[in-house]
């Protein structure tokens, strides 16, 4: 008997742990990764994107944070922002990848197709203070990032990951904070990929017209909608912050209602028609247009 015999039997599963690491693990190198699985569009890091990736690191961000986008239905259509699920090809330059399984924070491999705004507004003011524009949010601070950023081992780095990089690149690095390196690897996350969007056409046409004339009818939700989605941008009284102020908007029902539906890339407002219905798109349009005259 096997268990009577402890050194044979160590022996064994050691055996059989080693065949299945063996097909699991590394067999399957023999036919991923290779040319076939790359994608061309996706590049290396710059320095300064590498810089903030290994702030993230040394900030633990990946304990909260997942960057992959399983399969599942549900997950590409809540995480995918346009991407689909993560491919191998999209992590040819991490070392080391930054997958995870956690997530107390949302999933971060697509965040920067979801805030595309050039300047990093969002990301900025989220790093700052969570709360200002995640009401709920249990994410500690980082201020502090905003602090000379180290380029001692900058160049170092990039010839180790035999990452192509020219002086100007390092040069562009002088004067840079550690918030704006992390922000410039957030912004990068996802954007490489070929990302496939919905065309306006196969999306279900609206209602021709605002069917909630009445503010009063449908307020509490229309602002409780408006809180939750919009108020970390526009402000809490429709005043302007990230975004433009929104009181007494000048654009007509329809326009407000595809700006909101299909958002507004150029200034990293994402849509929201994959996330409220055409009735909760069509309440907000009615407290945006409406709301002053209830203030």
């Amino acid at each position: 008997m096997l268990e009577k015999n402890p050194v044979i039997f160590i022996i064994l599963a050691f055996v059989v742990i080693m065949v299945g690491t063996a097909i699991t693990m590394i067999a399957p190198f023999k036919w991923i990764n290779g040319a076939g699985d790359r994608i061309a569009e996706v590049k290396p890091y710059t320095p300064l994107q590498q810089e903030g990736r290994d702030i993230y690191m040394r900030e633990g961000c990946n304990n909260c944070h997942s960057q992959t986008v399983r399969t599942l239905a549900a997950d590409v259509e809540r995480y995918g922002n346009g991407g689909g699920y993560s491919k191998s090809g999209e992590f040819v330059y991490d070392r080391p990848h930054l997958w995870g399984s956690r997530r107390t924070g949302p999933d971060l491999a697509r965040i920067g197709l979801k805030y595309p705004d050039p300047n990093g507004a969002w990301h900025r003011k989220h790093m700052a203070d969570p709360r200002s524009v995640v009401p709920a949010s249990n994410m500690p601070s980082y201020a502090f990032l905003n602090a000379p950023l180290s380029t001692t081992y900058s160049e170092r780095k990039m010839k180790l990951l035999k990452f192509p990089y020219t002086q100007a690149d390092l040069d562009e690095l002088k004067g840079k904070t550690e918030m704006d390196a992390m922000i410039a690897y957030l912004r990068k996350l996802g954007t490489d990929i070929p990302v496939k969007k919905a065309e306006a056409a196969t999306l279900p046409a609206p209602a021709q017209k605002n069917p909630f004339s009445d503010l009063k009818a449908v307020k509490e939700e229309a602002e409780a909608l408006y809180k939750q989605h919009c108020a970390s941008c526009h402000g809490e009284k429709r005043e302007g912050n990230l975004g433009p102020a929104l009181k007494g908007s000048a654009k007509s029902d329809s326009e407000l209602f595809t700006l909101i539906a299909k958002g507004v890339e150029a200034n990293g407002m994402p849509g929201f028609r994959s996330s409220l219905d055409d009735q909760k798109l069509w309440k907000l349009v009615t407290y945006i247009k409406l709301g002053k005259q209830d203030d």
